[in-house]
C-alpha cells in the first residue's frame, strides 16, 4: 500500500465526519426534494442515496476499505459524485484525478497517486492512459474489457455505520501540474470535515462547471452538507453559464479570473434575469483591479474575491460588501485571513515581515494539508515546520488586507520597486483596445511575456502598449515587456492561464 506523506496537521476532530454529515442530512430530505441537477436531469436525495449505497457495496465486493484508495477520471456528473462518497463512506480515500494534456503527465500523476482502484466513465476513457498496471473499473458502457462498478452489486438498502477514523486518508486533491508534474495534497477525515463545514443557508443553488479535481468538489460538498442543491455542468462556457443562473435560480458559483472576464463582457448579461445572483467568488489567476471593478459595475455587487490553493484550503476572502467603490485599494487586495487560518510573511533573509512590507506568504490552519502524496521531499519542503509555503509574494496592509503579488520569481524589480506582473496587466487594461492581458514571466529570459486581448472593434497597437507600460512602470519595465496580441487567451483544464502556452506564443 503507498504511503501517504505527512507533515504535521490534524489529527483529531470531534463529531462526524463530512461525509457522515452529508449521508444524514440526504436521509432527512424529502424523497422528492431535488439536490443535483445534470443534463437537463433531477436527481433527489432518495435517488442520489440508493447510488451511493449501490457504488459503496460494489467497493466492498472489490475488497475497498480503509487504507484503500479510490481515483477517479470523473466527469461533472453525479455518478462521480456518488463514487467518491460510496469509497469515503467504506473508509476509503478517495481522489478525483487532474486531466495534464499529455498521456505521460497523467501517468505521473496516477502513479503518484496509486490508487488500489481507478474508475473511469465513458467521458472520460479517452484519458486513461495505456500500460498503467492498477485496477481500472467503469461506471457506465466502456467497453466489454472493463467491470462495470455500477452493475457489479443490486443497491444496498441499508450499510454499516461509516468505516472512516477522523486520522484516515480522506481526500487527496491532484494539481493540474502548470508549475511541473502534477502532484496530489493529502488531508484527512478531520482536516476535510473541518474544510467543508462552512455555514450556509438550504436555499443555496451552487452552480458547479469547473472539474471536480479542484475547489469544484468542496463546493459541492459545502452545498449538499447545508441541504442546498448543486447544478452540474461539464465545462465552462460564459452564455451557458448565464442561462443556467436564469433557469436554476442560481445563487452562487465561482470562477477563475479568466471566466469571470468573459461572463461580465457576454453581451448575454444584458438579457438575462441574474437577480437570484447572491455571491460570485473568483480565484485562482491575477485579477487586475481594473476589471474586478468592470466586473462589478457589469454584475452587480455579488463579486467575491478569495485566496488559497489546494494545498493551504481557503486563507482570505474580500466579501462583496468590502468591494466598495469608494475605498480604491482594497481592489487589489485578497481580503482579510479567515478565522482559524494564521498567516506570515517571511522576507528573504529569514525574518518576518511587519505590515506593508513584502514576503513570502506562509500559512497554517486545521484545514490545510498534510503533504503530498507520495512526495516526501517535496513535502519537507513545502510544510516545513507545520506551515505551507507558497512561493508566493504578498503583503498585508496596516488594516489586515493581504495583497497577493504573484509568484515570486514572477516579482521582478523595476522603476524603483517591486513589479508584479498584476500590476502592468492593471496598466495594459486601462487602454481603451485591450480588453483583457495576461502577464507571465520567462525568468530564464528576464522577459515578461504579455498576451494581449483586445477590446470589440479594436486593434492592439504594441507601441501604445509599451508607451503605457513606460509611464506607469519605467523604461527598463517596457524594455522586458513582449506584446502579443490574442484572440483569445490560451487557458488550462482549470481555467486558467497557460503559462506554457503562453511563452511559446514568443517563438
Amino acid at each position: 500500500m503507498a504511503a501517504i506523506a505527512m507533515a504535521g496537521g490534524v489529527n483529531t476532530a470531534g463529531g462526524p465526519t463530512y461525509i457522515e454529515r452529508i449521508i444524514r442530512q440526504l436521509t432527512r430530505a424529502t424523497g422528492h426534494k431535488t439536490i443535483l441537477s445534470c443534463e437537463g436531469a433531477d436527481i433527489t436525495a432518495t435517488e442520489f442515496l440508493s447510488s451511493v449505497y449501490r457504488h459503496a457495496g460494489a467497493l466492498l465486493a472489490l475488497g475497498i476499505g480503509r487504507g484503500s484508495l479510490v481515483a477517479l477520471l470523473g466527469p461533472n456528473r453525479p455518478e462521480a459524485i456518488a463514487v467518491r462518497y460510496a469509497a469515503n463512506l467504506v473508509g476509503a480515500a478517495a481522489c478525483f484525478l487532474s486531466s495534464p494534456p499529455t498521456a505521460q503527465a497523467r501517468t505521473q500523476l496516477i502513479q503518484n497517486v496509486d490508487p488500489s482502484v481507478l474508475v473511469v466513465f465513458p467521458e472520460t476513457l479517452h484519458l486513461l492512459p495505456s500500460g498503467l498496471g492498477i485496477k481500472t473499473v467503469a461506471v457506465g458502457d466502456c467497453g466489454s474489457e472493463l467491470l462495470r462498478l455500477d452493475t457489479l452489486t443490486p443497491a444496498l438498502s441499508t450499510l454499516p455505520a461509516c468505516n472512516a477514523h477522523p486520522n484516515d486518508l480522506a481526500i487527496v486533491v491532484s494539481s493540474g501540474g502548470s508549475t511541473g508534474a502534477p502532484k496530489g495534497s493529502c488531508r484527512n477525515f478531520a482536516a476535510y470535515t473541518r474544510m467543508v463545514d462552512a455555514p450556509h443557508s438550504a436555499d443555496r443553488r451552487q452552480l458547479v462547471n469547473g472539474r471536480l479535481a479542484y475547489l469544484s468538489q468542496v463546493l459541492v460538498d459545502m452545498t449538499l452538507m447545508s441541504g442546498g442543491r448543486v447544478v452540474l455542468r461539464d465545462h465552462f462556457d460564459p452564455a451557458d453559464t448565464l442561462a443556467q443562473i436564469e433557469q436554476h435560480r442560481i445563487t452562487d458559483l465561482f470562477l477563475v479570473e479568466p471566466q469571470l472576464f468573459e461572463l461580465m463582457d457576454h453581451p448575454d448579461v444584458e438579457f438575462r434575469d441574474l437577480s437570484s445572483v447572491r455571491t460570485i467568488v473568483h480565484v485562482g489567476a491575477s485579477a487586475p483591479p481594473r476589471l474586478r471593478q468592470r466586473a462589478r459595475n457589469r454584475l452587480g455587487a455579488v463579486i467575491a474575491h478569495t485566496y488559497g490553493a489546494s494545498e493551504q484550503g481557503l486563507v482570505t476572502r474580500l466579501s462583496p460588501l468590502e468591494h466598495d467603490p469608494r475605498i480604491e485599494d482594497l481592489w487589489s487586495c485578497a481580503g482579510r485571513v479567515l478565522p482559524g487560518v494564521e498567516l506570515r510573511l517571511r522576507r528573504l533573509d529569514g525574518s518576518l515581515a511587519d505590515a506593508n512590507q513584502p514576503g513570502i506568504i506562509e500559512v497554517r490552519s486545521p484545514e490545510m494539508a498534510h503533504g503530498y502524496r507520495n512526495r516526501p521531499q517535496l513535502t519537507a519542503r513545502a510544510f516545513a515546520d507545520g506551515w505551507f509555503h507558497s512561493g508566493d509574494l504578498g503583503y498585508k496592509d496596516d488594516k489586515g488586507y493581504l495583497h497577493v503579488l504573484g509568484r515570486a520569481e514572477d516579482v521582478m524589480n523595476g522603476g524603483g520597486g517591486l513589479i508584479s506582473p498584476t500590476a502592468i496587466e492593471d496598466t495594459l487594461c486601462g487602454l481603451p483596445s485591450v480588453r483583457y492581458a495576461v502577464i507571465v514571466v520567462d525568468p530564464e529570459r528576464q522577459a515578461r511575456i504579455g498576451a494581449v486581448v483586445p477590446s470589440s472593434g479594436s486593434v492592439v497597437s504594441v507601441a501604445e502598449c509599451q508607451h503605457a507600460v513606460r509611464a506607469a512602470h519605467g523604461a527598463d519595465v517596457a524594455k522586458s515587456l513582449v506584446i502579443i496580441p490574442v484572440e483569445r487567451i490560451p487557458l488550462t483544464e482549470q481555467g486558467k492561464p497557460d503559462r506554457q502556452m503562453i511563452y511559446r506564443l514568443q517563438t
